[in-house]
């Protein structure tokens, strides 16, 4: 195998290296040279040891990937379509989570024919909402009424409120109108529209729905105070949620 010129210079030089003693800088030269030598006689000159750095760089850049994904589902193009950006997007609202279900709680203390009206009214209520924000009209601060739904509806459960049909489904279909608006105002900009509502609406119904099954514990002994208990603890994250949204 042919020498490179720089090859057969460094040589010369090493030899010329070799002749001064007592030089722990040069010896430290000889001993680097003479590997990088032997590195391109061998034709090995471009193979390198595994970086050590591999774990650590692997990390950041799975780090990185999640994070751009989750920041690219709020910018730029706006939501992420399809039914099951739809259907997660209502889990990821705190406050959104306890009004859905303190819905379907509070039909459960009311009983026939509230505990299947209201879960019907919510969602019904929530698609006009949706169109009103898609359309831009005027609404008083959704976050204030975003906030109060869950303030109002835990007191009701906190306080085993029996509320006749018109007024409990005039009460649940006011606020429904505030959810649905904050939403509709994203929805535009979501990849596929129709997918997202109906996985929105589903997601929805479900947490109505798990409202209910909780609401089942007021059968049980004690279970009214349970129950009870979870909607004052709703209602204080209301108090506090409408606290953040008139500060802001």
């Amino acid at each position: 195998m042919a020498l490179s010129s720089l090859t057969f210079v460094r040589c010369i030089e090493l030899l010329d290296i070799r002749t001064v003693p007592g030089s722990v800088t040069r010896s430290r030269l000889l001993q680097s040279d003479t590997a990088a030598i032997e590195a391109e006689v061998l034709g090995v000159s471009s193979i390198r040891a595994p970086s050590r750095r591999f774990p650590s760089t692997a990390v950041v850049a799975v780090l990185s990937l999640l994070l751009g994904s989750t920041v690219e589902a709020h910018v730029g193009t706006g939501l992420a379509g399809g039914f099951g950006s739809g259907f997660k997007h209502p889990l990821i609202g705190f406050d959104h989570v306890l009004a859905m279900v303190s819905v379907g709680l509070w039909g459960a203390f009311l009983g026939r024919p509230l505990i299947f009206a209201l879960p019907v009214v919510f969602p019904a209520m929530m698609v006009g909402g949706a169109l009103l924000g898609m359309l831009n009209a005027p609404m008083p601060p959704v976050e204030v009424g975003i906030a109060l739904s869950v303030l109002v509806l835990g007191s009701c459960i906190a306080l085993s409120l029996r509320a006749p049909v018109w007024v409990a489904s005039l009460i649940v279909a006011s606020f429904a109108v505030f959810h649905g608006y904050a939403h509709g105002k994203e929805l535009p900009s979501a990849a596929d529209p129709v997918g997202y509502s109906f996985g929105f609406v589903l997601a929805t119904g479900f947490l109505h729905v798990l409202g209910i099954g909780i609401g089942f514990l007021n059968g049980r002994p004690g279970g009214i105070l349970v129950t009870r208990g979870m909607g004052a603890l709703i209602a204080g994250a209301g108090a506090w949620f409408l606290g953040r949204a008139v500060a802001f």
